[in-house]
């Protein structure tokens, strides 16, 4: 419908005429319906669907009242609450060119700007406010900001907000704008949360769905192409070169991320920005403000801009790394085919985590074109055409001054050579493609386990190549389960085992391992076979189908994980063994593991006490073991030292009740009833009062010292000289 059908006010259709815009789209249409006129509204509304300018046209009659100019005031009419800087800043943009004809002044409060000249924004007399929760809060308690005038409330993007945890912020602006006031509460989703909060802040609201979030947006075409982990870089800037978009948003999952991909495509010829909540605000809105301005056409993001940003003309986006859910991936999706113009959203998955992929698409009901990443030759085919329209379109206005340079051009050089050299010079313009090869080798062995998961599924467990069938005590990969198997009396397999530099000692796991071998390597977890935990290093083994492509790609340098090495056992170590210091004396072989079946509790026990240790499980000993000599797996210094470290508990468990001297009952001692041989200063005055410590001066030679014998004088229990009747009484007098 055009706007000059709907009942909008003749200052409104000016500024809607100077913008371009013609026909409404269903929200707008929807909030501008007659019925509604005064009501309090909850709407939902999908991003991109022109929610600004909605709730601006169905505040304006409230706000003119009549008239068509706004008058002058000392307090705010209207308040526009939005979650991020970014956005706030947006929405008082286009606030101000649809208020314009109005007379209106539009004022921002955000943080991260200078609250000096807000406040003044404010004193001059501001027709509407838009602002982040927390800086509203802030003028509110500064009393910069005077609620009392308020006629509406708009809470733009109102889910956000909660989940960003600004609820006790929105519960004191509302709680402070008046009664009467009116509240337009516009949400891309209608959470549990939302409509309790209408319900509490809202007066007979009327609930509009403009349009469904059940189904993928119509304007937006979705790929999605399946990389190497290692690989994300190159395949962001072959997605850029194939798809030559004009402006393009970039998304990571954390700012480190952002900071590294954004300096990479700057080095490669890309004209980047980033924007980062690490970032002031000075350099986010620089950074906005040079994608608008054309200088601009490639903006690197974290989360921040998925949602409530309107950049002109994004016609890709680009997800480097899967988002959090499949809401996220809409939202940052929304950033391109807005305004009914088409926009490509392309999503890059890691092999490993194509099930994951899978599963945000479904459930954001996006059925994607799964392809391969463009690749060089495609992408110099597509430069090809390109360079052909470019120059082209260089001859359409040329000057008196261009012909004569070229003619003087033609009588020194060739016509093909000066086209030649022109082309060239467009080329070079444009950033080089990159080869994929891990990539490659990726999709080739997924491909490759696809055709023969079947087979191997169905086969009898001994004709399986990969995974082992059998392994040594260990972690076998069954899936996404680690499980702990023992070894067969016979086996083998055609897998090649590697070391990392990183053990038990320094908490080393296979929950751990298995996802930094699948990045390091670019393989994924069903190639990975058995894995064994040291004190010092990790073993494990790779399919030989791919242990090639493995070492080469684990041996490059990782920015996440600098220290640690990766490397391939030399073929005499392939078969790795318990280190010696984990070894007890020189056990017997244990007994195999199937012959346990026959035998009762105490016998197994009693045959597996002097079992190899180097064939023992590394995570879980038996509980067959009984003594500390032969539980090897908790030897940690904390726990075991010398015996001066624990004095309370004797080496030989034959001590009885009564000969134990250094855990006496606690009736006979005080609060220091464990450590009787050091009690504190402050429970004894006199010398002669603390018989466990007695000062040099006091006692001269060993004999006159009978409080702290010697370690040879304990023997029987007439030599227990720790509870004399009197202080008088030497060693050996016990009356």
């Amino acid at each position: 419908m055009k706007f000059t059908d709907l009942e909008i006010h003749p200052s409104f259709l000016q500024a809607l005429a100077a913008r371009g815009f013609e026909e409404s789209t269903p929200v707008q249409e929807a909030v501008l319906a007659p019925e509604l006129r005064g009501r309090d509204l909850l709407v939902s509304s999908r991003t991109g669907s022109g929610k600004t300018v909605a709730f601006g046209l169905a505040i304006a009659d409230g706000l003119l009242a009549g008239g068509s100019f706004l008058k002058s005031t000392d307090r705010p009419l209207a308040l526009v609450v939005a979650p991020t800087r970014e956005l706030a800043l947006q929405v008082q943009r286009e606030l101000q060119w649809l208020y314009g004809p109005a007379g209106a002044r539009v004022a921002s409060c955000v943080g991260g700007m200078d609250i000096r000249r807000e406040q003044r924004a404010l004193q001059d007399g501001a027709h509407l406010v838009v602002g982040t929760p927390g800086r509203l809060c802030d003028h509110l308690d500064r009393k910069t900001l005077d609620p009392s005038g308020l006629l509406a409330v708009i809470l733009d993007e109102a889910d956000e907000m909660l989940d960003m945890g600004f609820r006790d912020e929105l519960e004191r602006i509302l709680r402070d704008a008046p009664a009467d006031r009116r509240t337009l509460l516009f949400s891309a989703t209608l959470p549990r949360a939302i409509d309790e909060l209408a319900r509490r802040y809202q007066r007979d609201a009327a609930r509009i769905t403009a349009t469904s979030t059940d189904t993928a947006h119509q304007d937006i075409e979705y790929r999605a192409h399946l990389i190497a982990a290692r690989e994300i870089e190159r395949a962001v800037v072959n997605c850029l070169r194939y798809h030559d978009a004009a402006r393009a948003l970039v998304f990571c999952a954390t700012r480190d991320g952002v900071s590294r991909l954004s300096a990479s495509l700057t080095e490669r010829g890309f004209d980047a920005v980033a924007l980062s909540g690490e970032l002031s605000q000075a350099e986010r809105t620089r950074a906005l403000k040079a994608l608008r301005d054309g200088r601009a056409n490639v903006l690197v993001a974290t989360d921040v801009a998925a949602r409530g940003l309107d950049l002109p003309e994004v016609g890709l986006v680009i997800h480097a790394d899967l988002p959090v859910d499949a809401s996220v991936l809409q939202h940052r999706s929304g950033r391109t085919g807005r305004a009914g113009r088409k926009g490509i959203s392309v999503v890059l998955s890691p092999v490993s985590k194509r099930g994951t992929a899978e599963r945000f698409l479904r459930t954001a009901k996006v059925q994607p074109q799964w392809t391969p990443i463009p690749g060089p030759e495609e992408i110099r085919a597509l430069d090809q055409e390109r360079l052909q329209r470019e120059i082209a379109s260089l001859t359409q206005e040329l000057s008196p001054e261009d012909r004569e340079v070229a003619a003087r051009l033609l009588e020194e050089r060739s016509a093909e050579e000066l086209v030649a050299g022109l082309v060239k010079i467009h080329r070079d313009r444009r950033p080089a493609p990159e080869e994929l090869p891990q990539t490659t080798a990726a999709l080739e062995r997924s491909a490759s386990f696809a055709k023969t998961k079947g087979s191997r599924a169905t086969a009898p467990r001994g004709d399986r190549e990969w995974p082992p069938a059998s392994t040594p005590y260990g972690v076998v990969r069954k899936g996404a389960r680690a499980t702990s198997r023992p070894q067969a009396a016979s086996g083998g397999d055609d897998g090649v085992w590697f070391r990392l530099n990183v053990g038990r000692v320094a908490n080393a796991d296979p929950r751990w391992l298995v996802p930094l071998l699948c990045r390091r390597g670019s393989i994924s977890n069903q190639e990975i076979g058995r894995i064994q935990i040291l004190d010092r290093e990790s073993r494990f083994q790779i399919s030989a189908a791919v242990a090639r492509d493995f070492e080469a790609s684990a041996r490059q340098p990782d920015s996440k994980d600098p220290s640690i090495r990766i490397e391939r056992l030399p073929p005499g170590e392939s078969q790795p063994a318990r280190p010696p210091s984990m070894d007890r004396g020189a056990p017997a072989p244990r007994p195999e593991h199937r012959e346990r079946a026959g035998r009762g509790t105490s016998e197994w026990r009693e045959a597996s006490k002097g079992a190899d240790s180097s064939s023992e499980r590394p995570f879980s000993p038996v509980k067959g073991y009984d003594t500390d000599s032969r539980r090897p797996f908790k030897t940690a210094a904390k726990s075991y030292g010398t015996g001066a470290e624990r004095p309370f508990k004797p080496a030989d468990k034959s001590y009885g009740a009564g000969e134990r001297p250094y855990k006496p009952a606690a009736k006979k001692y005080g609060a220091d009833a464990e450590r009787p041989f050091k009690p504190t200063p402050k429970s004894y005055g006199t010398a002669g009062e603390r018989p466990f410590k007695p000062t040099a001066k006091s006692f001269g030679t060993a004999g006159e010292r009978p409080f702290k014998p010697t370690a040879k004088s304990f023997g029987t229990a007439g030599e227990r000289p720790f509870k004399p009747t009197a202080r008088g009484y030497g060693a050996g007098e016990r009356p």
